[in-house]
């Protein structure tokens, strides 16, 4: 069943964002179908589309989380709020062609 992550980094600034995903490489992580960032008024929302929740665990745990680290330091505070959502209903444009 797909997964869809809805993180909310410790930082507000799209610079340390790109500074994670330099850390992170050019490989994409295994079951990641979509990416979208952006600004709320409270900082920044990583929205991401996984193929499965293992997915998406599975790159927090091995990817995400020493990416982070080395970015901001091993400290609780250095860590993204994450939510997870079970995806039960899906819709996805098709272009017209």
């Amino acid at each position: 069943m797909q997964w869809i992550a809805v993180a909310t980094p410790p930082f507000a600034a799209i610079e340390q964002f790109d500074q994670v995903m330099a850390q992170l490489g050019a490989d994409e992580p295994a079951g990641l179908q979509a990416r979208y960032v952006g600004s709320t008024g409270d900082g920044l929302r990583v929205v991401t589309l996984w193929e499965s929740k293992e997915h998406a665990d599975r790159f927090f745990a091995d990817r995400l989380g020493p990416a982070f680290a080395k970015v901001l330091g091993p400290e609780p505070a250095g860590r993204p709020e994450i939510v997870g959502i079970a995806v039960a209903r899906s819709y996805t444009r098709q272009p017209v062609g």
